[in-house]
């Protein structure tokens, strides 16, 4: 048992050019590649108890499609966006439609980078975001998401516990 997210399940997403980490840039983004991280990440799930999933796309349609068969499916989404965090807005409202925790991570620290890359559309929808850690952004995302979930869990548990003692209201 792990406290409560047992059966939850997270996706992590991955948008343009994050197919090419490890190679791309490695002065900003560093060595790792993306199936290292998701490796990493399927260990630290196992630990955790909970599933998860990865996606990768370089196409914002194929990201939005994504999002969507998520409803219903997955009870948080891990996102870095990759370029299409500064303007899409088709994404932010994928993201918002699913009514999930949504976790946005960067690897480099976006404050420190090219003005136009300091603003992120998709932060509105975000309960947190989490850059310039690198590689291991994600799995700081990922301990971010499991704690959120944990605490969800609580809450539910004591709905029910509070609702099953009155009935329903």
């Amino acid at each position: 048992m792990a406290n409560g997210v047992e059966k939850s399940r997270i996706l992590v997403i991955s948008g343009p050019n994050l197919n090419l980490l490890g190679r791309r840039e490695p002065h900003i983004y560093g060595v790792m590649g993306l199936e290292q991280i998701h490796e990493n990440l399927k260990r630290d799930a196992e630990r955790a108890g909970v599933e998860i999933e990865f996606f990768q796309s370089n196409s914002e349609g194929a990201i939005i499609d994504k999002i969507h068969e998520s409803i219903g499916r997955v009870h948080g989404i891990i996102i870095n966006p990759g370029a299409y965090t500064h303007y899409s807005i088709a994404i932010l409202d994928a993201l918002r439609a699913t009514q999930l925790p949504i976790v946005e991570v960067h690897l480099s620290n976006l404050a420190r980078r090219e003005d136009y890359r300091q603003k992120s559309v998709i932060s509105e929808v975000a309960v947190g975001v989490i850059s310039g850690f690198g590689p291991y952004s994600y799995h700081l995302g990922f301990l971010a998401m499991v704690q959120i979930l944990r605490e969800l869990a609580a809450q539910h548990r004591i709905q029910r516990q509070t609702f099953g003692a009155k009935g329903e209201q």
